[in-house]
């Protein structure tokens, strides 16, 4: 057998057989390692949630990840939907964080998706909550397909109307600069119940509220995003008189 060395030479006889025997030796050791891996993983995937949450109370850490695959697009999923696209990442890594340190007050009660998707929901609205402690005051004016929107979307009776006529690139822009205008409570449950039309009930325990503060909450905040579409839409009739 000829095997090429370093130098670019050709080996051969004995010295050429050793070097087969532990490349040989190596190769087999990395697809041992490689088949104990798969083996792992592939029990991981058979594994119930409860099955691996135990074994990271246990002291097997690494398991986490499991979870982390599991459930990764789903929390970027609410992720995505709640926090500008630039920090969704962040987010994301802080709601895993956050499972992680609770998991032994999860103690099986539950679906642990269910459990896992209230974390990422209250996240996400503490991630407004830090952000309107530092915001600036908006000074830049709408642009022109924006006020026109904000001129047809105002004079609709619900929140929901608003969401759906934000099939453009600037409605959605209007609408989620008029939700940074609330307080991150308010955006929650508006978000919850008025666009993603979540039944009061299932916001109430996402939030972590009672029914009725969701319904009074809800209830209110819609009526505060119209005030503010409303003034900024007279100050936009002002800015065009002028």
């Amino acid at each position: 057998m000829v095997t090429p060395n370093f130098d670019g030479c050709n080996v051969t006889g004995p010295v050429a057989s050793a070097t087969t025997r532990v490349s040989d030796a190596k190769i087999g050791q990395e697809m041992t390692q490689a088949i104990i891996i798969h083996a792992m993983r592939g029990n991981a995937e058979n594994e119930t949630d409860q099955e691996v949450i135990d074994r990271i109370l246990g002291g097997d850490v690494d398991a986490f990840e499991c979870l982390m695959d599991r459930y990764g697009e789903h929390v970027a999923r609410i992720a995505g939907r709640r926090v500008p696209w630039e920090d969704s990442a962040e987010v994301v890594q802080d709601i895993f964080i956050r499972a992680y340190t609770s998991l032994s007050a999860y103690a099986g009660k539950g679906d642990f998706k269910w459990w896992l998707s209230k974390i990422a929901v209250r996240a996400c609205c503490d991630f407004w909550r830090q952000r309107y402690k530092r915001r600036e005051k908006p000074v830049s004016a709408l642009n022109e397909d924006q006020a026109r929107w904000l001129a047809r979307a105002t004079f609709e009776q619900s929140t929901r109307a608003h969401a759906e006529g934000a099939a453009s690139r600037e409605a959605r822009e209007l609408l989620a600069w008029a939700l940074g205008r609330l307080s991150s409570e308010d955006r929650a449950v508006l978000e919850l119940v008025s666009i993603e039309e979540r039944p009061v009930a299932e916001a109430a325990e996402l939030l972590g509220w009672s029914v009725v503060n969701v319904k009074v909450r809800a209830y209110r905040s819609r009526k505060k995003l119209r005030a503010i579409l409303e003034k900024l839409m007279a100050k936009e009739d002002e800015n065009d008189e002028t």
